[in-house]
């Protein structure tokens, strides 16, 4: 099948707007990472999530408090690696700013891979809303983001994103077909 490489933005409109998308909890991070997984186990790819990297720096001897930014380049390099060795790989992290962006695109071209660029939205506030409120963490020594955190994060419009799921009334099941699809069309 060949190195491709898949990264997903979750959008968080401005908030004085009263529908809301999403980006950090796009579905919620669980919606996320059950997306990015669920796609993962059925195309064979790798999936990096940010959320395990930055919990396990935290729980390092590093004693890492806020990995800030070390998560990402942590997985830019790995997911470099495993696309020179063919593998599709599914970056399962929050992309707000260019600066991230730009870093997916690199590792890929790094790895001589096609890049997919995903933004998954979910355009119903209530259903986004409950997604954040009710969501645990599934990591040890993760950090869940509140209603609150979510809707005063920093997000610069994506203008062109390859793929755009909106997860509002669909099955998780049908937004992975759609991820899987466009995954295989690379």
């Amino acid at each position: 099948m060949g190195a491709k490489g898949c990264n997903f933005d979750w959008k968080t409109p401005p908030r004085h707007e009263t529908r809301r998308a999403d980006r950090t909890v796009g579905p919620t991070r669980r919606w996320q990472t059950t997306l990015a997984r669920s796609a993962a186990e059925t195309l064979g790819a790798v999936h990096l999530r940010i959320d395990t990297i930055e919990a396990a720096l935290r729980q390092s001897a590093l004693s890492i408090k806020n990995a800030k930014d070390g998560g990402y380049w942590a997985a830019y390099g790995i997911a470099a690696d495993n696309l020179r060795l063919g593998h599709i790989v599914i970056g399962d992290s929050v992309n707000p700013v260019p600066l991230t962006r730009h870093a997916w695109n690199d590792a890929a071209v790094d790895g001589n891979a096609a890049l997919l660029n995903v933004e998954v939205v979910c355009s119903d506030l209530g259903k986004h809303r409950h997604r954040v409120e009710n969501r645990t963490a599934d990591i040890a020594g993760q950090r869940v983001p509140d209603w609150n955190a979510v809707t005063r994060r920093e997000y610069d419009v994506f203008p062109n994103p390859d793929l755009r799921i909106d997860t509002a009334n669909r099955s998780i099941e049908s937004c992975v077909e759609q991820l899987v699809v466009a995954v295989k069309a690379l």
